[in-house]
């Protein structure tokens, strides 16, 4: 095992799960594989592909996504395959021809084509070794980008009842994982789960104000790297690419009102680092497998802790540090409940409304957000700091919030803790709505006590009042708040509180820790070596990563191997990629050395 993981894909070590799972496959059991993006999941079933006879059948939602996969594959010197609608009939039954006469070792597949009777008998010919259901969470109603045609899959099931099956998701809840398991049959009922924790990516939230400003800031922090911004609308896209464009940052928009043939463009240019940056709605999904992805910044806030998860999920893959940002605001909330409404079921409305609080509650939140988010997924985090978001690196100024709590709390009383937080705010601010007037609130003692403070003040301190525990909501279509025994308690006291100041914080520290775990590479030669790798994966119509990463160029700028020998000690050069691209790299790095009178430096052992 061990050999084959050196020279196929040039790494000396298994991450943590692998071997394990590697081995249960091999044993023919079936397993459902939880792993955070990036910690090498695709391995799982790669791997054993190379040592069990016959073909591997991968199921992957997006021609994309199998395209890069496939080219990665082809790289590391790996006989692999896909079908689907990108291909011409001719080129289908090339692929078929191949699968029978066993010249293919992983063959990737939509799962539309298991209805196709044709294709049926196509698999019916193979000896297929195992199955891999990649992005499985798509196979349940209750996940986030759930997909009919994962309904396909019994069809393999039950054709294959003897053939292994594994399945695999970076995203999944307890509800989530126990439906794959149902809905797969997976026997015995194995699950594997890694930390859902991402320790290279640093978060931070922030309220949205001077939005575009913000952006730009961040965006200067990651010159000349990869950055993908989400928001909303297909509008805003557009608007913001443009607005990018303007000043001097090559952008383009991406979402599903596009043409599919803009879309590949748009997808490629990106991949083949033709472009830095992507203004995108939730379309540019799934497919993106680039590792070198620095900054995910969400313009608007996302629908759901899984959402914004998977979607954070694409920054940092090859493990370097990157960031991801947040920007949120009242008026993003009613943007999505706007859609909310105008789904069918009573059950998915309240279910996507609940996940839309979970997310302003992240956004709210006082403690630590990469616990928040392991909480969620039913993980704890083994430590009090992370020291990289933005309530760990202590970046919120607090002001003494005691008088306007007092106020809050005694006007939620006050009205029966039968209101929402916009009606709260009214009172407090002395609204002659006409709902006030009939319920009488006007006459109440708190009644414009606080008619300095803006509404989106108030409601921002009620949002960290309810973090706090001192006010709780009740779940509803429309949610209303009430005063928690916390809050009685406070109210009784003498007892003050702290609350962040209601403007944006910007991430001054630095994380400090991770920053020494870092090589002190030549950035000189590293931007050379990009450079080469650009030209190379230009010529084979690649995208750079799949020549070398990031992480495999920063080593050749730290250890400036200059023998085939020492420049196969790099991580992710194995066999294949030594013969085609060691002797071009080699070249580069030797001329530099020479000049700069830089000699080779030993490799750890």
């Amino acid at each position: 095992m061990l050999d084959l993981l050196k020279s196929y894909f040039g790494y000396d070590s298994f991450k943590p799960l692998q071997e394990e799972i590697i081995r249960h496959t091999l044993d023919k059991k079936d397993s459902l594989v939880t792993m955070s993006t990036g910690s090498g999941k695709s391995l799982c079933y790669q791997l054993p592909a190379l040592m069990m006879d016959g073909v591997t059948l991968v199921v992957s939602p997006l021609i994309s996504l199998m395209k890069d996969q496939v080219d990665a594959l082809r790289e590391n010197g790996i006989a692999a395959e896909y079908i689907n609608s990108s291909l011409s009939d001719e080129e289908i039954k090339r692929v078929y021809k191949d699968a029978r006469s066993g010249q293919i070792k992983l063959l990737y597949i939509a799962p539309e084509r298991l209805a196709s009777l044709n294709f049926k008998t196509f698999l019916s010919s193979l000896k297929i070794s195992l199955i891999a259901v990649d992005e499985a969470h798509c196979i349940s109603e209750w996940g986030h980008e759930f997909r009919p045609n994962y309904r396909n899959l019994h069809i393999l099931r039950e054709a294959l009842p003897n053939t292994p099956l594994i399945a695999l998701t970076a995203t999944a809840t307890s509800a989530v994982r126990k439906d794959i398991v149902e809905q797969l049959k997976i026997r015995p009922n194995k699950i594997f789960s890694s930390s859902f924790n991402r320790p290279n990516l640093s978060y931070s939230t922030l309220p949205k104000r001077a939005a575009f400003e913000t952006l730009l800031n961040r965006l200067s922090k990651h010159k000349d790297e990869s950055a993908i911004i989400y928001t909303i609308s297909r509008k805003d896209t557009e608007k913001l690419a443009k607005n990018l464009n303007k000043n001097g940052i090559k952008a383009l928009p991406y979402h599903a009102g596009l043409t599919p043939e803009v879309r590949k463009k748009t997808h490629e240019k990106f991949l083949h680092d033709r472009v830095q940056v992507i203004a995108a709605t939730v379309a540019f999904g799934m497919g993106i497998d680039k590792p070198n992805i620095r900054l995910v910044f969400h313009y608007d806030m996302p629908k759901s802790i899984e959402n914004y998860y998977q979607e954070t999920g694409r920054a940092g893959r090859d493990g370097l540090p990157s960031e991801c940002v947040l920007l949120y605001s009242y008026g993003d909330k009613i943007k999505h409940e706007f859609f909310i409404n105008q789904l069918e079921s009573s059950t998915e409305k309240q279910i996507s409304q609940t996940k839309l609080e979970q997310v302003l509650e992240f956004c709210d939140s006082l403690s630590c957000r990469r616990a928040f988010l392991l909480n969620y997924f039913g993980e704890t985090l083994k430590t009090e700091n992370c020291e990289s978001c933005d309530i760990c690196l202590n970046t919120q100024e607090t002001v003494d919030s005691t008088i306007i709590t007092q106020k809050i709390l005694s006007a939620v009383i006050k009205t029966g803790e039968r209101f929402g937080l916009n009606y709260i705010a009214a009172i407090l601010r002395g609204s002659k709505r006409q709902q006030i007037e009939k319920f009488g609130h006007d006459q109440l003692s708190v009644f414009g006590i606080s008619a300095e403070v803006s509404e989106d003040e108030l409601k921002y301190i009620m949002r960290q009042l309810i973090a706090k525990k001192f006010l709780a909501k009740q779940p509803g279509e429309y949610p209303t708040i009430y005063v928690s025994n916390l809050g009685k308690k406070f109210l009784n006291s003498e007892d003050s509180v702290m609350l962040p100041i209601f403007v944006p914080t910007k991430t001054t520290k630095s994380n400090k820790k991770r920053a020494q775990n870092e090589l002190d590479y030549d950035q000189s030669l590293f931007e050379k070596l990009r450079m080469l790798r650009k030209k190379i994966a230009d010529e084979k119509g690649v995208p750079p990563f799949i020549i070398f990463g990031d992480i495999s160029l920063r080593e050749m700028s730290y250890y400036f191997p200059q023998s085939l020998e020492s420049f196969a000690e790099i991580s992710g050069v194995g066999a294949t990629k030594l013969e085609q691209f060691g002797k071009a790299f080699i070249k580069t790095i030797k001329s530099h050395a020479e000049e700069h009178g830089l000699p080779e430096k030993s490799f750890p052992r």
